[in-house]
């Protein structure tokens, strides 16, 4: 097994805090899987950590695409795999810690993904849908692949159309790209740490608090000065939660306590969607915290996983081999 350690789990769960205390004793480096924190310049609303808060622990794939780009899964995995490499290469434990499980599992998977746009193919599909409408171009799409248009709505365009160029690239759709990924087995064999609060109520009270310091922090001027820098409003950088719910305050079209209400509500919907897609994997093994409990005890927790799940990894944590279950 290699040294590869997966903190996941929903927003405002404490993956950062977790992430940083295990690759302090590991001799590890952080491996960010945040689909927003790849972005420069949007460094509050996504809850991208502070250089205190890494405590000297190195961090990858922070602040490697410009906010008016697009980002997608297998560009994710193009940077991040040979960084993945290199840790193991150097002896070092990889901590992979995020929320977007997406990114996290592709990853760990590894092996092909869909293909980069052809250049011209995505400008035509973008004329053709502001000629005939989105209805017609969801319709296109459900008479190639009918399973992957019946999960999509007329409102999701960019994956709509990304379907059909996929589709119209290989002549394969999405849907039969994913299964054939699925039946290859992972190229890492990590171990998994999921983060939750035993009540849920907690972890939503943790989410609310922490949009409110954000804004207390300056979003609203983080979000100006990505305007001002040029960054589109239909930017995928500024359809983030936090980001363009914001939008309406600054045009003076809503109550700022109203838009940050909106915030959450979204971030606690967004937490939901993210326990929904980790408990999926069987793999997981699951930390959940009250807030009384002090993060010393979580991280003696999650030690304690480590030390039933990897030989590679107890021996760096200075665990004897007689105490390394189920290696004994």
């Amino acid at each position: 097994m290699e040294r590869i350690i997966c903190v996941a789990g929903p927003t405002a769960s404490g993956k950062t805090a977790l992430a940083v205390a295990l690759a302090r004793e590991l001799d590890g480096e952080v491996i960010s899987c945040d689909s927003m924190q790849v972005y420069r310049g949007m460094d509050i609303g996504t809850a991208k950590p502070t250089p205190e808060e890494m405590e000297g622990v190195p961090h990858h794939m922070l602040d490697v695409a410009d906010p008016g780009e697009d980002f997608s899964v297998s560009r994710y995995c193009a940077l991040a795999g040979p960084i993945l490499e290199d840790i193991l290469a150097r002896g070092r434990t990889a901590v992979i810690a995020g929320g977007t499980g997406l990114y996290m599992d592709a990853l760990i998977r590894g092996g092909d993904f869909a293909p980069s746009p052809v250049p011209g193919l995505r400008e035509a599909l973008e004329a053709q849908a502001q000629a005939e409408g989105m209805e017609a171009m969801l319709s296109h799409l459900r008479e190639v692949d009918p399973e992957t248009a019946s999960r999509l709505h007329l409102s999701d365009k960019k994956r709509i159309l990304r379907a059909l160029e996929v589709y119209r690239q290989t002549g394969r759709t999405i849907t039969e790209h994913n299964r054939l990924t699925q039946t290859v087995p992972p190229k890492y064999d990590p171990v998994y740490l999921g983060l939750t609060a035993v009540r849920r109520q907690d972890l939503y009270d943790r989410i609310d608090r922490r949009v409110e310091d954000m804004v207390a922090r300056g979003l609203l001027e983080e979000i100006q000065g990505l305007l001002a820098a040029g960054v589109s409003r239909s930017a995928t950088a500024m359809q983030a939660i936090g980001y363009k719910e914001f939008l309406s305050v600054l045009d003076g079209a809503e109550p700022l306590a109203q838009a940050v209400e909106k915030v959450q509500l979204s971030s606690r919907r967004y937490a939901k969607r993210q326990l929904t897609w980790f408990r999926r994997n069987p793999a997981m093994h699951w930390l959940a915290w009250t807030p009384e409990e002090p993060k010393s005890k979580i991280v003696a927790r999650a030690r304690q996983v480590l030390q039933e799940s990897d030989s590679e990894i107890c021996y760096h944590m200075g665990i004897p081999k007689e105490r390394r279950y189920p290696y004994v």
